[in-house]
């Protein structure tokens, strides 16, 4: 299974006001809150964080069927800052992020050997969606593969295996 998370920079900057009160408490464990007010960019780890959640959330929402807000739930821990781990309810879930000066995107995978097998698709491949979840059928063997997209401001990312 795979996921990911893209978030445009400049307009998180702009439409998202992540130091109001209470909004690290109700998206961030004290943990992740803690990688935030260390960090060298407190706002640029928020994102790496959030991107990476949400990310794996996508996987999670596959394989349990289960939708809801509960970021709590997902804790990040950090290889550094471009690998780690997302654990939800015990399952665990591999995490990579590119961090540009323009957008934070996160891939998220079940198993590290999907790394090497996520292929990125162009924002006219043709995904389909049942039951809200995206899906690309294989021509030749007309086996569905898992899809994940993501879009924010000015970026679009789609993959699959």
């Amino acid at each position: 299974m795979i996921g990911n998370d893209i978030v445009d920079l400049a307009l998180a900057k702009k439409e998202s006001n992540w130091q109001r009160k209470g909004f690290l408490d109700k998206i961030f464990t004290q943990q992740e809150q803690l990688l935030i007010t260390r960090a060298n960019s407190s706002e640029v780890m928020v994102w790496n964080l959030w991107t990476r959640k949400e990310a794996a959330y996508k996987i999670y929402n596959r394989e349990t069927g289960i939708r809801g807000y509960f970021p709590l739930q997902f804790e990040c821990h950090f290889e550094n800052e471009v690998l780690g781990t997302v654990i939800c309810n015990g399952n665990m879930y591999f995490t990579q992020t590119d961090i540009s000066d323009e957008f934070m995107h996160t891939i998220a995978v079940a198993e590290k050997k999907y790394f090497m097998r996520i292929k990125n698709l162009d924002s006219d491949a043709n995904i389909c969606k049942m039951n809200g979840i995206p899906f690309i059928m294989d021509q030749l063997t007309e086996i569905t593969k898992p899809v994940s997209i993501s879009h924010h401001g000015r970026f679009w990312r789609g993959i699959t295996l």
